[in-house]
Protein backbone atom coordinates (compact mmCIF):
# COMPACT_ATOMS: atom_id res chain seq x y z
CA UNK A 1 0.00 0.00 0.00
CA UNK A 2 1.38 3.36 -1.05
CA UNK A 3 2.30 5.80 1.84
CA UNK A 4 0.83 9.11 2.06
CA UNK A 5 3.53 10.77 0.87
CA UNK A 6 4.09 8.31 -2.09
CA UNK A 7 -0.03 9.00 -3.37
CA UNK A 8 0.33 12.72 -2.65
CA UNK A 9 3.76 12.86 -5.17
CA UNK A 10 1.63 11.01 -7.48
CA UNK A 11 -1.29 12.73 -7.52
CA UNK A 12 1.12 15.90 -8.02
CA UNK A 13 2.59 14.21 -11.16
CA UNK A 14 -0.86 13.52 -12.31
CA UNK A 15 -2.11 17.23 -12.05
CA UNK A 16 0.90 18.57 -13.67
CA UNK A 17 1.11 15.57 -16.10
CA UNK A 18 0.32 17.96 -19.38
CA UNK A 19 3.32 20.60 -18.59
CA UNK A 20 5.74 17.63 -17.88
CA UNK A 21 4.40 15.80 -21.27
CA UNK A 22 5.15 19.88 -22.98
CA UNK A 23 8.51 20.00 -21.55
CA UNK A 24 9.59 16.62 -22.09
CA UNK A 25 8.74 16.61 -25.87
CA UNK A 26 10.12 20.09 -26.12
CA UNK A 27 13.37 18.61 -24.98
CA UNK A 28 13.36 16.12 -27.42
CA UNK A 29 12.50 18.19 -30.66
CA UNK A 30 14.90 21.06 -29.83
CA UNK A 31 18.07 18.92 -29.96
CA UNK A 32 18.43 18.91 -25.91
CA UNK A 33 18.30 15.00 -25.26
CA UNK A 34 20.15 14.33 -28.42
CA UNK A 35 22.78 16.88 -27.10
CA UNK A 36 22.86 15.33 -23.85
CA UNK A 37 23.51 11.82 -25.16
CA UNK A 38 26.41 12.68 -27.18
CA UNK A 39 28.09 14.29 -24.23
CA UNK A 40 27.84 11.32 -22.26
CA UNK A 41 29.36 10.63 -18.88
CA UNK A 42 31.12 14.03 -18.74
CA UNK A 43 27.82 15.93 -19.43
CA UNK A 44 27.30 19.75 -19.61
CA UNK A 45 26.34 22.53 -18.34
CA UNK A 46 23.32 25.31 -19.23
CA UNK A 47 25.60 28.01 -21.58
CA UNK A 48 26.65 24.32 -23.39
CA UNK A 49 23.45 23.67 -23.90
CA UNK A 50 21.94 27.07 -24.88
CA UNK A 51 24.94 27.11 -27.68
CA UNK A 52 24.16 23.82 -28.72
CA UNK A 53 20.11 24.03 -29.28
CA UNK A 54 19.76 27.67 -29.85
CA UNK A 55 17.07 28.50 -27.17
CA UNK A 56 18.04 31.27 -24.56
CA UNK A 57 19.36 31.04 -21.60
CA UNK A 58 15.45 31.60 -20.13
CA UNK A 59 14.37 28.98 -22.28
CA UNK A 60 17.03 26.50 -20.83
CA UNK A 61 16.23 27.29 -17.41
CA UNK A 62 13.05 26.59 -17.77
CA UNK A 63 13.34 23.25 -19.55
CA UNK A 64 16.72 21.85 -17.71
CA UNK A 65 14.44 22.12 -14.81
CA UNK A 66 11.63 20.61 -15.87
CA UNK A 67 13.76 17.42 -17.37
CA UNK A 68 15.44 17.10 -13.73
CA UNK A 69 12.22 16.93 -12.16
CA UNK A 70 10.64 14.54 -14.50
CA UNK A 71 13.89 12.31 -14.56
CA UNK A 72 14.92 12.98 -17.86
CA UNK A 73 18.02 14.65 -17.16
CA UNK A 74 19.88 13.95 -13.71
CA UNK A 75 22.20 17.11 -12.03
CA UNK A 76 25.04 16.46 -10.27
CA UNK A 77 26.62 18.70 -7.55
CA UNK A 78 28.75 20.46 -10.00
CA UNK A 79 25.87 22.00 -12.05
CA UNK A 80 26.12 19.34 -15.29
CA UNK A 81 23.57 17.15 -16.15
CA UNK A 82 23.33 14.01 -17.99
CA UNK A 83 20.69 12.06 -19.87
CA UNK A 84 18.87 9.64 -17.10
CA UNK A 85 17.21 6.53 -18.62
CA UNK A 86 13.77 7.69 -19.03
CA UNK A 87 15.23 10.62 -20.98
CA UNK A 88 17.22 7.90 -23.21
CA UNK A 89 13.69 6.23 -23.86
CA UNK A 90 12.20 9.80 -24.71
CA UNK A 91 15.09 10.25 -27.41
CA UNK A 92 15.41 6.35 -28.95
CA UNK A 93 12.24 4.28 -28.06
CA UNK A 94 10.24 3.99 -30.93
CA UNK A 95 6.83 3.00 -29.53
CA UNK A 96 7.37 6.49 -27.12
CA UNK A 97 8.12 8.89 -30.23
CA UNK A 98 5.42 7.21 -31.85
CA UNK A 99 2.66 7.76 -28.67
CA UNK A 100 4.12 11.14 -27.89
CA UNK A 101 3.84 12.41 -31.49
CA UNK A 102 0.28 10.87 -31.48
CA UNK A 103 -0.63 12.76 -28.41
CA UNK A 104 1.02 15.99 -28.95
CA UNK A 105 -0.36 15.87 -33.08
CA UNK A 106 -3.54 14.10 -32.50
CA UNK A 107 -4.88 14.02 -29.03
CA UNK A 108 -3.50 17.40 -27.11
CA UNK A 109 -5.75 20.03 -28.00
CA UNK A 110 -8.55 18.26 -28.00
CA UNK A 111 -8.32 16.39 -24.65
CA UNK A 112 -9.75 19.64 -23.31
CA UNK A 113 -13.05 18.77 -24.30
CA UNK A 114 -13.30 15.26 -22.91
CA UNK A 115 -15.93 15.93 -20.56
CA UNK A 116 -18.13 17.45 -23.19
CA UNK A 117 -17.66 14.08 -25.62
CA UNK A 118 -18.50 11.64 -23.03
CA UNK A 119 -21.66 13.64 -21.80
CA UNK A 120 -22.79 14.63 -25.09
CA UNK A 121 -21.62 11.19 -27.12
CA UNK A 122 -19.58 12.93 -29.71
CA UNK A 123 -16.17 13.20 -30.35
CA UNK A 124 -16.06 17.12 -29.53
CA UNK A 125 -12.39 17.56 -29.51
CA UNK A 126 -12.19 17.28 -33.12
CA UNK A 127 -13.66 20.29 -33.78
CA UNK A 128 -9.85 21.74 -33.22
CA UNK A 129 -9.46 20.34 -36.45
CA UNK A 130 -13.37 20.96 -38.18
CA UNK A 131 -16.19 20.06 -38.45
CA UNK A 132 -16.73 16.09 -39.36
CA UNK A 133 -18.77 13.47 -37.16
CA UNK A 134 -15.68 11.06 -36.87
CA UNK A 135 -11.74 11.61 -37.58
CA UNK A 136 -12.05 8.70 -40.68
CA UNK A 137 -14.23 11.14 -42.10
CA UNK A 138 -11.74 13.49 -41.60
CA UNK A 139 -8.01 11.81 -42.20
CA UNK A 140 -7.71 13.11 -45.96
CA UNK A 141 -8.10 16.57 -45.10
CA UNK A 142 -6.28 16.72 -41.76
CA UNK A 143 -3.17 18.80 -41.36
CA UNK A 144 0.00 16.79 -43.23
CA UNK A 145 1.98 16.98 -39.76
CA UNK A 146 -1.49 15.50 -38.00
CA UNK A 147 -2.18 13.01 -40.61
CA UNK A 148 1.46 11.76 -40.42
CA UNK A 149 1.20 10.96 -36.53
CA UNK A 150 -2.12 9.56 -36.85
CA UNK A 151 -0.97 6.66 -39.34
CA UNK A 152 2.44 6.50 -37.74
CA UNK A 153 0.61 5.60 -34.17
CA UNK A 154 -1.69 3.23 -36.84
CA UNK A 155 1.01 1.57 -38.99
CA UNK A 156 3.37 1.52 -35.57
CA UNK A 157 0.83 -0.94 -34.07
CA UNK A 158 -0.58 -3.23 -36.98
CA UNK A 159 3.28 -3.51 -38.51
CA UNK A 160 4.48 -5.33 -36.29
CA UNK A 161 1.45 -8.02 -36.10
CA UNK A 162 1.63 -8.28 -39.46
CA UNK A 163 4.60 -10.92 -40.21
CA UNK A 164 3.02 -13.00 -37.57
CA UNK A 165 -0.34 -13.27 -38.44
CA UNK A 166 0.16 -13.31 -42.19
CA UNK A 167 1.13 -16.95 -42.94
CA UNK A 168 -1.97 -17.89 -40.48
CA UNK A 169 -4.32 -16.19 -43.04
CA UNK A 170 -2.74 -17.17 -46.08
CA UNK A 171 -2.76 -21.14 -44.91
CA UNK A 172 -6.41 -21.14 -45.77
CA UNK A 173 -5.26 -20.42 -49.37
CA UNK A 174 -7.47 -18.27 -50.25
CA UNK A 175 -8.46 -17.01 -53.73
CA UNK A 176 -10.44 -13.65 -52.45
CA UNK A 177 -9.71 -11.71 -49.27
CA UNK A 178 -12.05 -8.28 -48.33
CA UNK A 179 -9.87 -6.09 -46.73
CA UNK A 180 -12.97 -3.75 -44.09
CA UNK A 181 -11.33 -0.22 -43.23
CA UNK A 182 -8.06 -1.31 -45.27
CA UNK A 183 -7.05 2.35 -44.87
CA UNK A 184 -3.55 3.22 -47.04
CA UNK A 185 -3.65 -0.45 -47.84
CA UNK A 186 -1.02 -1.83 -46.04
CA UNK A 187 -2.16 -5.04 -45.24
CA UNK A 188 -3.29 -5.16 -48.90
CA UNK A 189 0.22 -4.96 -50.02
CA UNK A 190 1.54 -7.94 -48.20
CA UNK A 191 -1.28 -9.71 -48.90
CA UNK A 192 -0.79 -9.48 -52.92
CA UNK A 193 3.05 -9.31 -52.38
CA UNK A 194 3.04 -13.11 -50.75
CA UNK A 195 0.62 -14.63 -52.47
CA UNK A 196 0.06 -14.09 -56.45
CA UNK A 197 -2.86 -15.65 -56.84
CA UNK A 198 -4.65 -14.10 -54.27
CA UNK A 199 -7.55 -10.97 -54.98
CA UNK A 200 -8.02 -8.43 -52.41
CA UNK A 201 -11.06 -5.57 -51.97
CA UNK A 202 -10.50 -2.74 -49.80
CA UNK A 203 -13.44 -1.37 -48.20
CA UNK A 204 -13.57 2.09 -46.90
CA UNK A 205 -14.20 6.32 -46.78
CA UNK A 206 -13.26 7.30 -50.56
CA UNK A 207 -10.45 9.10 -49.24
CA UNK A 208 -8.70 6.41 -47.86
CA UNK A 209 -9.41 4.59 -50.95
CA UNK A 210 -8.10 6.56 -53.23
CA UNK A 211 -4.67 6.81 -51.21
CA UNK A 212 -4.54 2.84 -51.29
CA UNK A 213 -4.65 2.87 -54.73
CA UNK A 214 -1.87 5.46 -55.20
CA UNK A 215 0.22 3.51 -52.74
CA UNK A 216 -0.08 -0.08 -54.29
CA UNK A 217 -0.10 1.44 -57.94
CA UNK A 218 3.25 2.58 -57.40
CA UNK A 219 4.24 -1.02 -56.46
CA UNK A 220 2.54 -2.47 -59.94
CA UNK A 221 -0.13 -4.16 -57.78
CA UNK A 222 -3.63 -3.00 -58.97
CA UNK A 223 -4.33 -5.60 -61.49
CA UNK A 224 -5.33 -7.75 -58.23
CA UNK A 225 -7.14 -4.99 -56.36
CA UNK A 226 -10.32 -4.15 -55.77
CA UNK A 227 -11.50 -0.91 -54.08
CA UNK A 228 -15.82 -0.37 -52.73
CA UNK A 229 -16.08 2.78 -51.08
CA UNK A 230 -18.44 2.23 -47.56
CA UNK A 231 -19.98 4.11 -45.19
CA UNK A 232 -19.77 1.12 -42.19
CA UNK A 233 -21.98 3.53 -40.07
CA UNK A 234 -24.79 3.12 -42.37
CA UNK A 235 -26.82 -0.27 -41.39
CA UNK A 236 -27.95 -0.95 -44.71
CA UNK A 237 -24.67 -0.79 -46.65
CA UNK A 238 -23.83 -4.61 -47.53
CA UNK A 239 -20.18 -5.92 -47.59
CA UNK A 240 -19.53 -7.56 -50.86
CA UNK A 241 -19.65 -11.56 -50.86
CA UNK A 242 -17.85 -14.09 -52.69
CA UNK A 243 -14.53 -13.95 -50.26
CA UNK A 244 -12.73 -16.80 -48.76
CA UNK A 245 -11.08 -14.71 -45.94
CA UNK A 246 -12.76 -11.38 -44.51
CA UNK A 247 -10.19 -9.19 -42.75
CA UNK A 248 -10.82 -6.47 -39.74
CA UNK A 249 -7.10 -5.08 -38.12
CA UNK A 250 -7.54 -2.26 -36.04
CA UNK A 251 -11.08 -2.09 -37.18
CA UNK A 252 -14.08 -3.00 -34.61
CA UNK A 253 -12.18 -0.68 -32.02
CA UNK A 254 -13.37 2.55 -33.95
CA UNK A 255 -17.30 1.87 -33.36
CA UNK A 256 -19.44 0.85 -30.45
CA UNK A 257 -20.60 -2.20 -29.81
CA UNK A 258 -23.67 -2.10 -31.35
CA UNK A 259 -22.09 -0.40 -34.28
CA UNK A 260 -19.92 -3.85 -34.39
CA UNK A 261 -22.83 -6.23 -33.55
CA UNK A 262 -24.19 -4.16 -37.11
CA UNK A 263 -21.17 -4.82 -38.90
CA UNK A 264 -20.30 -7.98 -37.97
CA UNK A 265 -23.56 -9.25 -38.94
CA UNK A 266 -23.08 -8.36 -42.24
CA UNK A 267 -19.86 -10.00 -42.09
CA UNK A 268 -21.89 -12.91 -41.40
CA UNK A 269 -23.81 -12.21 -44.26
CA UNK A 270 -21.31 -11.70 -46.79
CA UNK A 271 -19.49 -15.54 -45.79
CA UNK A 272 -19.77 -18.45 -47.50
CA UNK A 273 -20.38 -21.23 -44.79
CA UNK A 274 -16.43 -22.60 -45.25
CA UNK A 275 -15.15 -18.26 -44.89
CA UNK A 276 -13.38 -17.20 -42.20
CA UNK A 277 -13.33 -13.71 -40.61
CA UNK A 278 -10.01 -12.93 -38.92
CA UNK A 279 -10.12 -10.28 -36.46
CA UNK A 280 -7.20 -8.70 -35.10
CA UNK A 281 -7.16 -6.30 -31.74
CA UNK A 282 -5.15 -5.56 -29.31
CA UNK A 283 -7.28 -6.19 -25.80
CA UNK A 284 -7.02 -4.37 -22.50
CA UNK A 285 -7.38 -7.70 -20.55
CA UNK A 286 -5.04 -9.67 -22.69
CA UNK A 287 -2.27 -7.70 -22.18
CA UNK A 288 0.77 -9.34 -19.42
CA UNK A 289 2.36 -5.69 -18.77
CA UNK A 290 0.79 -2.72 -16.93
CA UNK A 291 2.66 -0.25 -19.26
CA UNK A 292 0.28 -2.24 -22.25
CA UNK A 293 -2.55 -1.85 -20.51
CA UNK A 294 -2.03 2.03 -19.64
CA UNK A 295 -1.45 2.20 -22.67
CA UNK A 296 -4.76 1.09 -24.21
CA UNK A 297 -6.70 2.68 -21.48
CA UNK A 298 -5.54 6.09 -22.51
CA UNK A 299 -5.88 5.10 -26.07
CA UNK A 300 -9.79 4.89 -25.01
CA UNK A 301 -9.51 8.81 -24.05
CA UNK A 302 -8.77 9.28 -27.76
CA UNK A 303 -11.62 7.35 -29.39
CA UNK A 304 -13.70 9.34 -27.20
CA UNK A 305 -12.70 13.08 -27.93
CA UNK A 306 -11.50 12.72 -31.19
CA UNK A 307 -12.21 9.30 -33.39
CA UNK A 308 -15.93 9.15 -32.82
CA UNK A 309 -17.14 9.69 -29.06
CA UNK A 310 -18.64 6.12 -28.81
CA UNK A 311 -15.99 3.24 -29.09
CA UNK A 312 -12.45 2.94 -26.95
CA UNK A 313 -10.01 -0.63 -26.55
CA UNK A 314 -12.46 -3.18 -26.24
CA UNK A 315 -12.11 -6.70 -23.42
CA UNK A 316 -11.84 -9.73 -25.71
CA UNK A 317 -14.66 -10.62 -23.77
CA UNK A 318 -16.74 -7.82 -25.46
CA UNK A 319 -16.00 -8.91 -28.78
CA UNK A 320 -16.40 -12.20 -28.27
CA UNK A 321 -20.24 -10.89 -27.16
CA UNK A 322 -20.85 -9.17 -29.85
CA UNK A 323 -19.57 -12.39 -32.52
CA UNK A 324 -22.29 -14.43 -30.67
CA UNK A 325 -24.99 -11.02 -31.16
CA UNK A 326 -24.41 -11.75 -34.63
CA UNK A 327 -24.09 -15.21 -35.49
CA UNK A 328 -20.69 -15.82 -34.99
CA UNK A 329 -18.59 -17.82 -33.46
CA UNK A 330 -14.78 -17.93 -32.79
CA UNK A 331 -13.23 -21.37 -33.95
CA UNK A 332 -9.68 -19.90 -33.02
CA UNK A 333 -7.95 -17.42 -31.01
CA UNK A 334 -4.34 -16.91 -30.69
CA UNK A 335 -2.66 -14.23 -28.04
CA UNK A 336 0.81 -12.27 -27.67
CA UNK A 337 1.06 -11.34 -31.52
CA UNK A 338 2.63 -7.70 -32.28
CA UNK A 339 2.60 -5.61 -29.80
CA UNK A 340 0.09 -7.42 -27.62
CA UNK A 341 -2.55 -8.23 -30.39
CA UNK A 342 -4.75 -11.12 -30.37
CA UNK A 343 -6.12 -12.92 -33.34
CA UNK A 344 -9.89 -14.29 -33.73
CA UNK A 345 -10.82 -16.55 -35.77
CA UNK A 346 -15.04 -16.29 -36.36
CA UNK A 347 -16.80 -18.52 -38.22
CA UNK A 348 -20.80 -18.38 -38.90
CA UNK A 349 -22.32 -20.33 -35.81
Amino acid sequence: MASTFDARTAAQTLAFGPMAFQAARVLRDAGVLAFARERGDHGFDRAEAVEASGLSDYALAVLLDSGTSVGLLSLSEDGRYRLAPVGLFVLKDEMTRVNMDFVHDVCFLGAHSLETSLREGRPAGLEVFGRWGTVYQALAELPPHVRKSWFGFDHYYSDAAFPEVLPIVLERRPRRLLDCGGNTGRWARRVLQADPDVRVTILDHPGQLANAREQLGELGLLDRLDTVPIDFLDPTAPLPGGHDVLWMSQFLDCFSEDEIVSILTRARDAMEEDARLFVLETYWDRQKQPTAAYVLAMTSIYFATIANGNSRMYHASDLRRCAERAGLRVDRELDGLGVGHTLMSLARA
